[in-house]
Parts: C-alpha cells; structure tokens; sequence
C-alpha cells in the first residue's frame, strides 16, 4: 500500500473522498463555518469573567487579615507588662530582692515581677514568710551580694545571688538564690529557685 501525499486524504486508491452535503432544495449553499453563537456585533464576549469579583474579595479577605492582625497585637500589648521594666537583669533581681528581704514589701516586689508569674498573693505570702522566718531572731539583717548574670540568651537571662541574714547575737544564715528574668518592656523577674 502506498503513503498518500502529505496532507491529503487518507483510504484504498480509487474511493472517492467523501463531500460535505449540500443544502437542500431552497436553502443557500453551505458554507465553510460551523454552526454556533452569532458573535456580538461589539466583539465583546457574550459572558463576563467574575475578576471584579474575585479583586473584592481578595480586598476585603486582606483588610480583614491586617484588621485581624492588628487587633491581635494591641490585644496582646494592652495585656503585657506594665511600666519598664529594669534597665539590666541584676537590676530587677536587686529590686526584687531588696523589696521582699529589706522592705518586706508585697506591693514593691510585685512591680518587679513579670505580668506572667505576678500572682500577688504568692508574692505576699513569700514576704510573709520571710517577716516570720525575721521574727525568730534578734534584730536580723539581710544583706546580698550583687547579683551576676550566669547566662543570657536572648530576652532571658538567669541571675543569681546569695542572701545573708545576720543577727544581733551573731547568728548567720546564707541562701543561695537563682532567677530567671526575661525581657519585654525592659527586664522582669519571671522565676525564683
């Protein structure tokens, strides 16, 4: 069998190559066009595409995303600390320290506690702890050594410091003290171990 010629017609040699039928009896001829739709005489597609559509609601999904987003951060600020903070780590130790062994003030104390661990009942309880553990001994006396950064990384950083209490009659006790003190509106004592 041989190759018909490119682009010709295909089937055995001698078949005639079948044509389209003709119109019938009153019709105009048939033309090369398919049937289908009449174009609009604007050239304008018949059906609009939905991208005006489509723009509005990525807009709105896009305000409502930095809207959101936005709320959620002043949500979270307006519940976060209050005030500054200290300047430095052993800064906010000092403060604790001197305000629950030398003041032996709830209050004080808590304004150097981090918003996420003031509970100001706790912190009244461990000054009431220590007035009485005071009130056992002759005139006693607390006195620390300046609190050192062990380790910082970051916003966090663990402090430590001994506590000595003296009495009048010469009795002394000393405790070792470690904090764990983070950084947001400057530095706050979150731990005590």
């Amino acid at each position: 069998m041989t190759q018909p010629p490119a682009g010709g017609a295909t089937g055995t040699p001698g078949e005639p190559i079948p044509q389209p039928a003709s119109a019938g009896p009153g019709q105009p001829p048939l033309t090369g066009t398919p049937p289908g739709p009449t174009p609009h005489p604007s050239g304008a597609p018949q059906r609009k595409r939905p991208t005006l559509l489509i723009a509005s609601i990525v807009l709105a999904a896009a305000v409502l995303l930095c809207g959101g987003g936005g709320t959620a951060a002043f949500l979270a600020l307006r519940n976060g600390e209050e005030g500054r903070g200290a300047k430095e780590p052993q800064v906010a130790v000092d403060g604790f320290v001197k305000a629950v062994y030398q003041d032996r003030d709830a209050e004080k104390a808590a304004t150097f506690v981090c918003s996420a661990a003031r509970d100001e009942e706790k912190i009244a309880a461990k000054v009431t702890e220590v007035q009485k553990y005071a009130a056992q001994y002759q005139n006693p006396r607390f006195r620390w050594t300046n609190p050192t950064v062990d380790n910082q990384t970051g916003d966090r950083a663990t402090v430590s410091t001994r506590v000595t209490m003296t009495t009048a009659d010469e009795k002394v006790a000393d405790q070792e003290l470690r904090f764990t003190v983070v950084r947001k509106t400057g530095w706050w004592v979150c731990e005590v171990g």
